[in-house]
Parts: structure tokens; C-alpha cells; sequence
């Protein structure tokens, strides 16, 4: 079987087929007819104008293809293009996200300072300044050794009442001596007052006669 009757019998068990396959179909099966008949002239020439005709509208059909493919092509490489950027934008939002996120964690940081500083600063405020704590300290340093210049006096002066209360409990209880045994003579009284004595209290008399003036 030779190839002719291979392609013939598969064009009559296929059948012409569609679209561009049943063109080809068409122009195969027209020039075997054309090749196997023996027509007039004019006949073959009318033929062959028709297999022209059909092959110019398989290679605008082919070209047509060609076209449509490689806009296919075409329009595949700008949507894996586009497909890129949009992850390459997304990839960008995120980390733009993580930027923003940090940013925002500062900003609130800061606000919180912020508010803890104006509290600080009104406690600040509210509390007297260094000149002015200074000078009140300075004032009761004053006042503290005023009061105890003070304390001291009375302590010298409670220290002489001291002594002057047993000077003169010892001089009752020696007088009280004296008038209980009434044999020795009144010149003796003076002996019961030594010089120490006699001068505490002429100091206490001197210390009263102040007080009254």
C-alpha cells in the first residue's frame, strides 16, 4: 500500500474535520484529485486556482495561529511579569507593615514618657526651689540655735536653783538643830554657813534682784 492510499484512507475514516484541519483536509484531498485526473486544460487550471485559493487561506489561517500564539506568549510573559511585581508589592507591604508596627510601638513608648515626665515635671513644680529651701533652712538653723543657747541658760539656771534648794535645806535643818538644843549660845548659829555657802547665796540674791529689775 503506498503512502497515497494511506492518506486517502485516512481521510475518509477521519473525515475532513474542522477549522484549519478540515482546510488542510480540503487542499490534501484536492490536489490527490488534481494529481489523478486527467481534465482539460481549462478544467486543471480552475483546479489548481482553487488549491491556490485554498492554500492562501491555510497560511492566513497558519499565520493567524503564528499570531495568536505568540500573543498568547506574549500576554503569558506579562502576567508572569505582573505575577513578579504583585509579589515583589506584596513582599514591600509587609515589611512596610513590620515598619509600621515598630514605628507605632515607639510612638506609644513615647507618648507613655511623656506622660510620665509632665507628671514628674508638675511634682517638680509643685515643690518648692533650691533658693527658697535654702533660706528656710538657713532660718531654722537659726531658730535651733537660738533654742538651744536658750535650753542652756535654763539648764545653768535650773543647776543654780539646784544648789541654792540644798543650801537652804541643809541651813533649815541645821537651824532646826540648833533650836532643839537650846544650851549653846545663838553666836554659834553662824558656823553652820561656810564661805561656799554665804556665797551662793548672796549670788542668789543677786540673781533675784536681775529677775525683779
Amino acid at each position: 500500500m503506498t503512502d497515497e492510499d494511506v492518506i486517502r484512507r485516512k481521510l475518509l475514516i477521519d473525515g475532513d474535520g474542522t477549522g484549519d484541519d478540515r482546510r488542510l483536509n480540503v487542499l490534501l484531498k484536492t490536489f490527490i484529485k488534481w494529481t489523478n485526473t486527467k481534465d482539460s486544460p481549462i478544467d486543471s487550471l480552475t483546479m489548481q486556482d482553487r488549491m491556490f485559493s485554498q492554500l492562501t487561506q491555510c497560511e492566513y489561517a497558519f499565520t493567524k495561529s503564528r499570531m495568536v500564539a505568540k500573543m498568547s506568549s506574549s500576554e503569558l510573559q506579562n502576567y508572569e511579569n505582573l505575577s513578579k511585581q504583585i509579589s515583589f508589592d506584596i513582599e514591600k507591604s509587609k515589611q512596610d507593615i513590620e515598619g509600621t508596627k515598630d514605628e507605632f510601638q515607639k510612638a506609644k513608648t513615647v507618648r507613655k514618657n511623656r506622660v510620665e515626665y509632665g507628671v514628674l515635671a508638675n511634682v517638680i513644680n509643685e515643690q518648692p526651689d533650691r533658693k527658697q529651701t535654702d533660706e528656710k533652712l538657713t532660718q531654722l538653723k537659726k531658730e535651733l540655735q537660738s533654742l538651744e543657747e536658750q535650753s542652756n541658760q535654763l539648764d545653768s539656771k535650773l543647776e543654780l536653783r539646784r544648789k541654792q534648794f540644798h543650801v537652804l535645806i541643809a541651813s533649815i535643818h541645821q537651824l532646826q538643830a540648833l533650836l532643839e538644843s537650846g544650851d549653846r549660845p545663838a553666836d554659834d548659829s553662824l558656823d553652820v554657813f561656810d564661805d561656799e555657802d554665804m556665797d551662793i547665796l548672796s549670788r542668789k540674791a543677786e540673781s533675784d534682784h536681775m529677775e525683779v529689775s
